[in-house]
């Protein structure tokens, strides 16, 4: 069974781990969001990538989700010790990651190929491909004017309120001939539980990507990070809420409208069903929260048997 997933962050990395268990080793490809890549001190940093990467990998810093476990953080302390501002936390062997995807585009090799051998070298069993080889950027609107991705995530704290988003370069991007292969040859594609503004919409808003997805007769089934009003990582519920969107699995699922044939929710938004049914989706209630990898793997198998089921239906 071919399944192509669509996330970006810690949640979708999650997912994609127990997506990468229950699976036959080849049989994964995750579409990886890369509008919050960004340069610092001269190295191309991709976080929603990477943290998909080493999760995989299975060397992923289980308390943060992002980051290497056991990672030390020597370079970026003798960087502070020169007078640099360390906003952005790069551990040591993190930093080997970008050095060498740096110096490989640098030598003319795509964001694809790159993640490719650095994926294969780490041993991820499953294809970790970049939405795009050509660049986009989140750039959000706040009080305190036009923010990067990261200067608003990570710099600030995710303290700004946003009132809108623009993806600088969507429309010069496209969808990479990978992606695009992934998404025709899938059974099943997936939306993992990301942030539905700044991670999974970005991929979407990709030019010809709706079109791919649309004209894909495999099911398509979504998993809500919203459980019980609030996002369980990162800042989409506050983002939702700015955005004038509910903060619900209901609003999640309006944002999908007209390409996720299911909702996977929580069992505590049992209440919602009916609400999202309505928006002509199916609804499957379980527990969603992924506390370790048992969870993930049996939310992963889950989403599959209820997307089979709607073929079989």
């Amino acid at each position: 069974m071919k399944v192509c997933a669509l996330a970006g962050g810690v949640g979708g990395a999650k997912l994609a781990s127990g997506l990468q268990d229950v699976l036959s080793p080849g049989d994964l490809t995750i579409v990886v969001n890369t509008a919050d890549d960004f340069d610092l001190w001269g190295l191309h940093i991709c976080p929603d990538v990477d943290t998909v990467m080493y999760t995989l990998a299975g060397i992923s810093n289980p308390e943060t989700g992002w980051g290497i476990a056991g990672e030390s953080f020597e370079t970026l302390n003798m960087l502070e010790h020169f007078g640099e501002e360390a906003w952005f936390k790069l551990g040591d062997r993190d930093f080997a990651t970008h050095v060498l995807r740096t110096s490989r585009m640098r030598s003319g090799e795509t964001l694809t190929e790159v993640t490719a051998r650095l994926s294969a070298a780490l041993g991820v069993e499953s294809a970790v491909l970049p939405m795009s080889d050509d660049p986009v950027a989140t750039v959000l609107e706040t009080q305190e004017g036009r923010l990067e991705f990261q200067e608003y995530f990570v710099r600030r704290g995710q303290r700004d309120e946003v009132f809108g988003i623009e993806l600088r370069g969507i429309e010069e991007a496209r969808p990479t001939e990978g992606v695009l292969a992934a998404i025709s040859g899938a059974d099943a594609i997936v939306l993992c539980p990301s942030n539905p503004v700044v991670s999974v919409r970005p991929i979407l808003a990709l030019p010809g990507m709706m079109e791919a997805l649309t004209s894909s007769s495999a099911p398509k089934v979504a998993v809500s990070p919203i459980v019980g009003g609030r996002a369980l990582k990162g800042p989409a519920d506050r983002m939702l809420a700015s955005l004038g969107r509910e903060v619900s699995s209901t609003g999640v699922a309006r944002m999908y409208e007209g390409l996720v044939d299911g909702m996977v929710i929580d069992r505590i938004d049992e209440r919602e069903r009916a609400g999202i049914e309505a928006i002509g989706m199916r609804v499957l209630a379980t527990e969603s929260v992924m506390r370790d990898a048992e969870d993930r793997a049996r939310l992963a198998s889950e989403t599959l048997e209820f997307g089979a089921g709607m073929v079989a239906h």
